[in-house]
C-alpha cells in the first residue's frame, strides 16, 4: 500500500515535495513566487535584491523540504526562509543594523511623542492617489528594520501575530509592541505629509484633546 498523500493547507501534496517531485514544487514557484518578490521588495526596497532573495528562497526551499516538520504552515516557512535571506543581506551590508532579536527589557520603551492631523476632511482621491501611495512606501522603507519587517509581514502581508513571530523567532507580544510603534511612526509621517497638502501644520496630541 503506498504512503499516505499528505496535503498542505493550501492544496500542495507535502508527501510530493518532500519526494523532489518538480512538477509539484513548480506548482509550489507558480503560487507563491510573486508574494515573496513582494515581500523581498519591501523589506530590502530594492528589485534586483529581491530577485536575489526570490531565488534563494526556493533553492533552499526545495533543498530542505524533506526535513520540513509541518508545525507551522507551508507558506509560513516559505515566509520564514525569505525574511531570513533578506535579513542577512542587510547584517552583511550594514553590521550594525538594528537587531530583529527578541529585545531585553526596556529596548521597547522609547516612543517619540506624534504629530497628529484630523484627516476627516482630505478627499478619498487624495488619500488613495498615486502619491500618496508612494510616500506611504518611502515611510516604510525609512522605518527601522526591525518594525519595518514586522509591519510588512503583519499589515502588509497579513499574517497572524503568531505567524508573524513564528517567522521572525519573536513572542507574540514582541510582534505586538514592533508593529504598534511600527504604524505609529507611519503615522507621525503621513500626518506629516497630509497636514502639508492641507496647507497647515499638524497639531500636537496634547493628553487626547
Amino acid at each position: 500500500m503506498s504512503d499516505e498523500n499528505i496535503l498542505t493547507e493550501d492544496g500542495f501534496s507535502l508527501t510530493a515535495l518532500q519526494a523532489g517531485d518538480k512538477v509539484e514544487f513548480a506548482r509550489l514557484v507558480d503560487a507563491y513566487y510573486q508574494v515573496i518578490y513582494r515581500l523581498a521588495v519591501k523589506i530590502l526596497g530594492n528589485p534586483q535584491d529581491a530577485e536575489d532573495i526570490l531565488q534563494e528562497t526556493f533553492i533552499k526551499a526545495f533543498r530542505y523540504l524533506p526535513d520540513f516538520n509541518g508545525r507551522s504552515r507551508l507558506s509560513t516557512w516559505l515566509y520564514r526562509i525569505a525574511t531570513n535571506e533578506a535579513l542577512m543581506l542587510i547584517r552583511r551590508r550594514k553590521p550594525d543594523a538594528i537587531s530583529i532579536d527578541e529585545p531585553r527589557n526596556g529596548d521597547e520603551q522609547d516612543q517619540e511623542p506624534l504629530q497628529i492631523v484630523d484627516w476627516c476632511c482630505m478627499p478619498e482621491q487624495e488619500m488613495l492617489s498615486s502619491e500618496s501611495r508612494e510616500y506611504l512606501d518611502q515611510a516604510i522603507e525609512s522605518l527601522p528594520t526591525s518594525l519595518r519587517v514586522v509591519f510588512v509581514l503583519r499589515d502588509i502581508e497579513g499574517l497572524s501575530t503568531l505567524e508573524t513571530g513564528e517567522v521572525l523567532n519573536l513572542s507574540e507580544t514582541a510582534v505586538k509592541t514592533r508593529l504598534s510603534r511600527a504604524r505609529l511612526r507611519l503615522r507621525e509621517e503621513l500626518t506629516r505629509y497630509y497636514g502639508d497638502r492641507m496647507g497647515r501644520k499638524p497639531v500636537a496630541n496634547e493628553g487626547g484633546r
